[in-house]
Formats: structure tokens, sequence, C-alpha cells
């Protein structure tokens, strides 16, 4: 069989073992860690033209029966406890053959390449081969155990009664391509299928054919949103740590742990061009006689927990002597944590059409957090119908 390992035994003319041509055939170095004195299996990837991530080991059927075709490779197999790791070969097309499938039930089978090592397992063999390991027939079959020091290579489905002379196997279904590579330590694992597989160690990165990943230790994290990156549009629902920044249609936004966030706030704005009038001397957030909604003015508190809050409107007093006031209400969640307040708010005195405005410092909001700020209006006596018109809010962030 053209399956050849190195470091096994030395190759007699009456004995299994290694030659000077295995050890140049078979990869060598040191490969990417799964511990201490491990190392982890895999194929090597490549191909001979360089359109294919890892054309080697590949299993595949071609015609109707009962075997299929290993392609030459190389891999790196982990054996058993301290035994280290051997590195393997496969030299030629090589065909493996499946039992006829139970009268009654299907099977999944395993195509592994295998090293035994008689002076660890004491099994009388020294050799790496390719093997079918046969799985139990059931109506909802599961693959069979892997054997120790060998490596999975495809998982082949066989249907129940199966057979050369009843089409044997259909392979364009039946196979599951199990490969995973292996590099050495330090290179970039090649993997397209982008399996749920450990890293080996933290910084170990690997390409899925899409992005960029790197393994923190418990996860793989895509370029760029490892930590400190910058998600691209679309490519995160929910962040993966607090203080996570995303692109979200250019505009730069920071998981808080929960909800996205704008992380540079922006000035927010609410403006009403249709006049109204206030005969109310408590703080309401509606006047009378107007079309247009109340005013609100959505926007996130900054990281100093400080906004500007601007309010002004065009109006007059109904008697003279009288006064009309506007100013805000600031919620979270609906929750009133400011109200409004005469010495935060703008104020007309008079029966001359008049525009005005005041700016105050709201402080001690949360970071991050997104509040309301509604406008609220008042008069100094119900008999004083003030008018009020070209209504705005505006908060910008103190940063």
């Amino acid at each position: 069989m053209p399956v050849r390992s190195a470091w096994l035994i030395n190759r007699t003319e009456t004995a299994t073992g290694q030659s000077r041509a295995d050890t140049r055939l078979s990869p060598v170095g040191t490969m990417t860690p799964s511990g201490a004195l491990t190392s982890t299996s895999g194929v090597i990837p490549g191909s001979a033209d360089g359109k294919y991530l890892m054309s080697g080991l590949y299993v595949f059927g071609e015609s109707a029966g009962m075997k299929a075709t290993v392609a030459p490779g190389r891999a790196v197999i982990q054996g058993q406890g301290s035994a280290g790791a051997y590195p393997v070969v496969l030299t030629d097309y090589t065909d493996v053959t499946f039992g006829d499938g139970d009268a009654s039930n299907p099977r999944i089978d395993l195509v592994v390449l295998r090293v035994y090592d008689t002076q660890l397992d004491g099994g009388g063999r020294t050799e790496a081969v390719l093997e079918v390991v046969v799985g139990k027939a059931e109506a909802t079959p599961e693959p069979p155990l892997l054997p120790d020091a060998s490596l999975p290579l495809a998982r082949v489905t066989v249907p129940a009664g199966a057979s050369v002379g009843t089409g044997g196997i259909a392979w364009a279904d039946a196979v599951y391509d199990m490969r995973v590579s292996t590099v050495a330590v330090g290179g970039i694992l090649a993997d397209s299928w982008n399996r749920d597989t450990a890293g080996g160690y933290p910084g170990q990165y690997r390409d899925t054919s899409s992005v960029l990943q790197r393994w923190d230790g418990t996860h793989w994290a895509s370029y760029p949103r490892q930590t400190g990156g910058i998600a691209p549009q679309g490519a995160l629902a929910t962040g993966e740590y607090t203080g996570q920044y995303r692109d979200e249609a250019g505009r730069l936004q920071r998981w808080d742990g929960s909800v996205w966030r704008p992380a540079v706030p922006s000035c927010a704005y609410a403006v009403n061009t249709d006049g109204g009038y206030c005969t109310s001397t408590a703080w309401v957030e509606t006047v009378t006689d107007t079309d247009g909604p109340t005013i609100t003015a959505t926007f996130t508190a900054p990281v100093t927990g400080a906004v500007l809050v601007t309010v002004g409107f065009m109006g007059n007093t109904g008697v003279d002597g009288q006064w009309c006031r506007m100013s805000t209400n600031i919620r979270k969640e609906g929750a009133l944590v400011l109200e409004a307040h005469e010495t935060r708010s703008a104020a007309v005195g008079s029966k001359a059409l008049t525009s005005v405005s005041a700016t105050f410092r709201v402080t001690g909001l949360q970071a991050g957090a997104a509040y309301t700020a509604v406008s609220a209006y008042c008069t100094s006596a119900t008999s004083n119908k003030s008018w009020i018109d070209n209504r705005f809010v505006r908060v910008d962030p103190l940063v």
C-alpha cells in the first residue's frame, strides 16, 4: 500500500517501517500544537495549481459500486499520549472498499488514515494504512468511534441493501468531507469549511476563504472585528464584547453589552413651525390649536454624561405684565429624570411677538444611554392665552 510514515522503526527486507524516501516525502517540522507535547492532526493544505485549498487525501467515488478513491496527500497524525505526532504520506490514488449494506438499516462508515506502532500499542503492526471503520446499522445511524492514532478523512453513508449488484453507493450524496488542515506552528491555518474546531493557542490565525480569524483562547474572532477592530457593515447583529465597535451605514457604533449605541453622539434637533397657545400654569408638553406633534429630541448621552440643551420659540402673551415659558422634560426609557423648570426655560413677557431661546447644561446622565428631551410649556395665569410658534429643541453632547 502506498501509505508511508516517518519516525517509525527502520524498514528492513522483512519488516515495515521507515525508509529515506519516506522521510523525504513525509511532512516534518514543528506543526500546530494542541498541547505542550502534542500536535494538531490534519492534512497539509495545497493543490498542484494553487486553485484549491486542500486537494490531498480527498475521498471520492466516480462509478457505481462499493469502492471509493483517496487522492494522494500528506498529513500529520497525533499518536496516543506521549507517542508524539506521525508524519504520513499517501503517494498514489488508492481505493478503499466498503462492505455491503445491512438488509434493513443504513450505517455510517469512516475512512481514516491510521498509524500502527507496535512499540507503543503492542498490536504487532508497524505501519500507516488507509482503513474503513464500519459503523452500526440503525434506523438513525451514528458514526463509529474514531480509533487511536487516526485521522478521519470522510464520513460515508452506506444505504440499506447497498451492494455492487444493487448499484452500490450514491457517491454524490453519500460522502461528507471530514478533512481538517494543519500547518507549521505560526502558520495561518487553511479552513474553508469554517468548522467549530478550537484553536491550538491564543494568537493563532486561520483563513476561512472569506475572512481571516484569530483564536483568542475561547473562540475564533474574525478580522477586523477582533478586540480593537471595527466590524464591517452587516457583520454583527449583536456585539461580542462590551466596547466593541461596528460600522453601521457609515456611522460608528459601540456595543454597550446589550444594544449598539452611537460611538460619537451627534446633535439632536426637533422643530415644529405650527403655532398654538398655552393657558396652563403647570408644565404641559402640548399646546392647544396646533396640528404639529409634541417636540421630542432623542439623543444618546456621551461618555461625559453631560449635554447642552437649547430651547426656543417665537411668541407673545395675551395680557401685558404676564409671561409664558418653554422648557423640556428629559426622560430615559419613559422615566422622568429631569423635569421642566423656570431656571431652564426661555420666556416671553410681552404682547409684542418676540423670538427667544435659552441654553442650559444637564449632567449626570448615563453614558451611552438613550434619552428624550420633550418640550414643555406653562404660562403665568390661566387667563393669559400665550401664543407659542416656531418651537425647537436642540441637544448637543459635551465630549
